[in-house]
């Protein structure tokens, strides 16, 4: 029996099914990979917004993680919500023993603007979360809160870049999804540089965008993908995706997950 690439998400819960958790063990289960995970935070979450946030003690997501990692063992990791200082030092040194590419997604708001990072965690995600990252994600307001650049066109998604692989990340994705235009990001590594476009849908059901990409990454790195082809491909499975967002509840619905299945 064929034994499918393991990918390890480390994140918080999304009790309402769009992100966090679940938005990445669904990414994975559809593009063929065994997904498992580290939770590190619930939230009473919806589709109006996030109405509370419960973090996990650092030895309980210490313990998960050396479960998974010890004896399934990974092929790639992505990292989430990790809400406090303490959880994403504690995560950074995980990551650091662990033989296998990471990707970082800086969660620092939700969709709705509620904030899921406390101000005190910022300058350990920069020095301690960033340097273990093979690929940093972070979107525009994430990129505002780690570096203090307003982006608001292309050249300022260059410097942003410029600035987030200054913390350590072998490789930037910045997520200019919330540019004018054309849905736009860049992939660099200070030499390379991809940008990677996509037409906008007219759809605000969008819910989980971040967290879907950055499991698609990790995914295509576990499968064996260089970067470029894993961050291509993830941008191909999101664009999909988006196009596919159904309305649940009041607010913003999520992406479908399932899209290609239907």
């Amino acid at each position: 029996m064929d034994i499918p690439p393991r990918v390890l998400t480390v994140a918080g819960s999304d009790s309402g099914g769009g992100a966090g958790i679940q938005a990445d063990l669904k990414t994975m289960l559809a593009l063929g990979v065994h997904g498992m995970s580290v939770l590190t935070a619930i939230t009473a979450q919806n589709s109006l917004g996030v109405q509370g946030t419960w973090e996990l003690p650092v030895e309980a997501v210490r313990a998960q993680y050396r479960s998974v990692v010890d004896d399934i063992g990974v092929q790639a990791v992505k990292t989430g919500m990790l809400s406090s200082a303490e959880l994403v030092e504690t995560v950074a040194e995980l990551l650091t023993g662990t033989d296998a590419p990471v990707v970082v997604d800086p969660v620092g708001v939700s969709k709705h603007g509620d904030p899921l990072l406390a101000a005190s965690a910022l300058d350990s995600v920069r020095t301690k979360l960033l340097p273990a990252a093979t690929v940093a994600t972070p979107n525009l307001d994430e990129v505002a809160q780690l570096t203090g650049i307003e982006v608001r066109d292309e050249a300022g998604m260059r410097r942003a870049a410029e600035a987030v692989l200054g913390f350590g990340p072998r490789w930037a994705l910045i997520k200019g999804g919330h540019l004018a235009g054309d849905a736009v990001d860049l992939l660099t590594d200070g030499d390379e540089e991809h940008w990677l476009r996509a037409p906008r849908h007219d759809n605000r059901h969008t819910h989980g965008t971040g967290c879907t990409l950055a499991s698609a990454v990790a995914s295509g790195l576990a499968q064996g993908m260089t970067v470029p082809e894993a961050v291509h491909a993830a941008k191909e499975y999101v664009t999909g995706a988006i196009a596919a967002g159904f309305a649940l509840g009041g607010g913003i619905g999520p992406v479908d997950h399932g899209w290609r299945f239907r």
